[in-house]
């Protein structure tokens, strides 16, 4: 998938602003995150315990919008606010710690929560890496 997003910014016309392969990773974590969340909230709804993952899945789905509209913030480089970009960026890191805790809290019992929490580490990482180069 990186090589995509990075396909794409080589095709536009627009010069991006910061390291392209920094902000690739990053969007691909945001995007896998999203999907990740999304079908760990699912798998959280088909448990026997569902009243016991509420906050999971909570946590899931609103880590699952702010990843989904962070990837496609910074998918757009034609003259780019650096306020929101950072805002945006701050917002995902903060909801995927907050997810990733979360998840953690019952990965040793559901696989779906292992598998999200370790995507959750993934973006917050990027988005602190794109964060700092900005």
């Amino acid at each position: 998938m990186t090589h995509t997003i990075s396909a794409m910014m080589d095709s536009s016309p627009a010069e991006v602003a910061v390291d392209q392969q920094l902000l690739a990773e990053c969007i691909e974590a945001c995007l896998v995150c999203a999907q990740t969340c999304t079908a760990c909230a699912d798998a959280c709804l088909s448990e026997e315990s569902v009243a016991d993952l509420r906050r999971c899945i909570r946590t899931d789905l609103d880590c699952a919008d702010i990843c989904e509209t962070t990837g496609r913030v910074l998918s757009r480089q034609t003259d780019p606010d650096v306020a929101i970009i950072r805002a945006v960026l701050e917002a995902c890191a903060r909801a995927c710690k907050s997810c990733g805790d979360e998840c953690a809290q019952h990965a040793e019992m559901h696989e779906h929560c292992r598998i999200c929490a370790e995507a959750c580490r993934r973006c917050e990482e990027a988005c602190t890496k794109l964060l700092a180069a900005l």
